[in-house]
């Protein structure tokens, strides 16, 4: 069944709003198109409520989507430098890459926290095992930034993986998520408002982001260095290979003078066999001369 092209607008919509009203907004917005469109309206209603996990990093990827970008953008970069690292840099890079997701998750449980929604640990390793897939996996990524989620990915970054059953709808993953900027929407949180508890919440938002920032700022240094240290080595490969390539050349030379020193070599031997049966026989001849002129005297 092909998609409507309105269906992805849909979905931004729907998958960018508070998990509880998923369905319902979901289930309206199918009623109110099935008159319009009811090609359209069955494919809205197909559309599946995402897992927690899920919804905490399309969640995420609205929220903070600079953020996201910045962490995809390093995986493909780290993707790009472990093919020409060394097993202790590798070491070092996927520690690195494990500190950045996890500052990233834990800035993920806060935002979901202030959309109303409790993040346990279970769902926050899922969301984090998807951030990781995001990095070290280019389908997983484009997954992940389109905000379309429905169930946390995983990889272990040996064999690709195929999201297409962890998004909305295939179009997902040619898609990105809408950014918001709008205030965190609770409706089921009445509580009084306590300045102190807000600006406790609003210095451990800040020490958060600062975490993170500098987990960010880390990974990059080392991503640098990385970069740096690849091009280094590619260089000193490219100059051995070509005094490698010289010292070919120079053996095709001398081995090629060699065949040329055998094959003269071989003539000379012939030349000198030739000339010593000629000394032999002059020899026998003067002897035989020498020995008839005794003779005579």
């Amino acid at each position: 069944m092909a998609e409507n092209p309105g269906l992805l607008e849909i979905a931004d919509e729907l998958y960018g709003l508070a998990l509880p009203e998923f369905t319902p907004a979901r289930d309206a917005r199918a009623k109110e198109l099935r008159g319009a469109d009811a090609e359209l309206s069955k494919q809205v209603k197909a559309l599946r409520k995402p897992s927690l996990a899920a919804w905490v990093v399309d969640l995420l990827v609205r929220h903070e989507t600079e953020q996201v970008d910045q962490v995809i953008a390093i995986g493909a970069a780290l993707r790009e430098a472990q093919a020409n690292l060394a097993g202790e840099e590798l070491r070092a890079l996927t520690r690195q890459r494990r500190q950045l997701t996890a500052a990233v998750t834990t800035r993920a449980r806060a935002l979901a926290a202030d959309h109303g929604q409790r993040v346990t640990a279970a769902v926050s390793d899922q969301v984090e095992a998807t951030l990781t897939a995001a990095m070290v996996d280019e389908a997983c990524a484009r997954a992940v930034r389109s905000g379309l989620l429905v169930a946390a990915l995983a990889t272990t970054g040996v064999d690709g993986v195929d999201p297409g059953g962890s998004v909305a709808l295939p179009a997902a993953l040619g898609f990105a998520a809408t950014p918001r900027t709008e205030a965190p929407h609770r409706p089921d949180l009445h509580v009084v408002p306590d300045p102190e508890a807000d600006q406790k919440a609003a210095a451990a938002a800040r020490e958060r982001l600062e975490e993170t920032e500098a987990e960010l700022a880390r990974a990059a240094e080392a991503l640098a260095a990385a970069v740096s240290d690849v091009e280094e080595l590619e260089a000193r490969s490219m100059q051995v290979q070509a005094e490698m390539d010289e010292l070919r050349r120079r053996l095709a030379e001398l081995e090629a003078r060699s065949e040329e020193v055998d094959d003269e070599l071989s003539d000379a031997e012939d030349v000198r066999a030739e000339a010593q049966d000629s000394v032999a026989s002059a020899t026998k001849q003067r002897d035989a001369a020498a020995a008839a002129l005794d003779r005579l005297r």
